[in-house]
């Protein structure tokens, strides 16, 4: 009884490390191609940038989440989050379009602008996430 219940284990070891591999090459990407480092900011306390680095990164984990769900293998995984990816780069520079110091704003620590990217960032997320069936 207890082999039949974690059967699925090795399926669920591999795409929770490959997820979070994912999710690591995400932060890593995002916080290069913004123009100020929001791990340092963070670790400074500034909050704004804790503010849009989460909603960052929960937009980006929504549709990956929906990937693992109803993906077939872990080839739609590694794809699919790589368009999440790329959705998410777009909505920062629409961000970016729509509030011009942003890039001033968040090490500044104006909290405003950060909610406003966190935001987007989720709502972004669960669009793009709903999208993704297949």
């Amino acid at each position: 009884m207890l082999a039949d219940s974690i059967s699925t284990l090795p399926s669920f070891l591999a795409y929770f490390a490959i997820a979070v591999a994912i999710l690591a090459a995400f932060l890593f990407a995002y916080t290069q191609f913004t123009p100020y480092r929001e791990v340092a900011l963070i670790r400074d306390g500034n909050t704004a940038a804790a503010i849009s680095l989460s909603g960052t990164l929960v937009g980006f984990a929504l549709p990956v989440a929906n990937v693992i769900e109803n993906s077939h293998n872990l080839i739609d995984l590694a794809l699919w989050s790589a368009i999440a990816c790329a959705v998410q780069f777009v909505t920062y520079l629409v961000a970016r379009m729509t509030l011009p110091q942003l890039a001033q704003d968040i090490p500044a620590g104006k909290t405003a602008p950060a909610i406003f990217l966190a935001a987007l960032s989720v709502g972004v997320g669960l669009i793009n996430a709903a999208c993704m069936e297949y």
